[in-house]
């Protein structure tokens, strides 16, 4: 496993500085956001597309630095019922999908998207109960009518271009939100379905994020190293399911943290022995989305945390001592 970052928390600075202090802090991959919600400070491919030029600066910054490009993101709603957005987010995936392709990069990162609950919608439907009964019909439809012919088109299209892994980030608010989801998903699909595997969406599902790895053995195609805290006194009262904003740091039920500030040493440490045993030996990349701390901070501390944890020699072929 190699320690990297999605670049998107230094948006701020040109990719040069970005890459060179990431660099200095010994990271050695790098996820970079091209289109969607992760935006296109760092990479815009319709520029890299369309310019050698700038395609091999961009190549020469990472080649120097003597790092590697993990995945290229463009997390987005491509199935979003208004017709306008969920253009804006297919171009960006399949601009995503064609950089990848002149890089070498194998692994694009996203969401599965979720429709409406009829064509004749205008927002997103997640549904989250079988009853009333109306619930699962709108379910059916979803995926029957809308997700899985999507994919099924998109990931051959992704295929085509040279692309092995298609990893959603498994996050509520989408049709693929945990396992059981991505794994439907997969089965429809093919194996070009795979997880982002990003513990912080599970963890205040109430998921073990061990157990979920081991269920997902084979099908992980990246990781996200996010952490996210529990706070036991709101949840007691309220739950988990909160629409409170993240700024609400007080009275929300569950924050996003720094790696170690939401669980445990150990915690961490049995998701990457898991991790060896699933056979995954892909990147290990902070996504920083802690409010309570700086960009900075929370990344060198996340840094510090998880170059302790990872696991980078590869499960050993042999034991010496049986």
């Amino acid at each position: 496993m190699k320690l990297g970052v999605l670049t998107v928390l230094l948006g701020d600075r040109p990719f040069k500085e970005a890459v060179a202090y990431l660099k200095s802090l010994g990271v050695e991959a790098l996820e970079i956001g091209c289109g969607g919600y992760p935006g296109k400070a760092h990479c815009d491919p319709e520029v890299l597309l369309n310019d050698e030029a700038k395609l091999a600066e961009f190549k020469a910054v990472i080649d120097e630095a003597g790092m590697t490009i993990a995945a290229l993101s463009a997390h987005g709603n491509p199935v979003h019922p208004n017709k306008e957005i969920a253009e804006g987010f297919r171009k960006d995936f399949e601009n995503c999908v064609l950089l990848a392709e002149k890089l070498g990069v194998k692994t694009v990162v996203t969401f599965s998207g979720c429709p409406g609950d009829s064509a004749r919608s205008k927002y997103p439907n997640w549904v989250t109960c079988p009853w009333p009964e109306d619930f699962l019909e709108i379910l059916e439809w979803q995926w029957k009518k809308v997700l899985i012919p999507y994919w099924k088109k998109t990931a051959k299209f992704a295929a085509e271009h040279g692309i092995e892994k298609i990893a959603f980030e498994m996050h509520p608010g989408f049709c693929v939100y945990n396992p059981e989801t991505l794994l439907r998903l997969r089965k429809a699909v093919g194996p070009i379905i795979t997880a982002n595997f990003d513990p912080s969406h599970l963890f205040w599902q109430g998921i073990d994020p061990v157990a979920a790895i081991r269920e997902l053995a084979g099908a992980i195609g990246h990781f996200h190293a996010k952490d996210t805290r529990i706070e036991p006194y709101n949840t007691a009262k309220n739950g988990v399911l909160d629409t409170k904003h993240y700024g609400d740091e007080l009275n929300r039920s569950w924050i996003f943290r720094s790696v170690g500030y939401g669980h445990d040493h150990q915690v961490w440490c049995d998701m990457m022995s898991q991790l060896v045993l699933a056979g995954y030996e892909g990147a290990i990349c902070i996504e920083h989305e802690d409010s309570l701390m700086s960009s900075e901070e929370g990344l060198e501390k996340a840094v510090d945390f998880l170059k302790d944890v990872i696991i980078k020699s590869k499960k050993p072929g042999g034991l010496f001592w049986a």
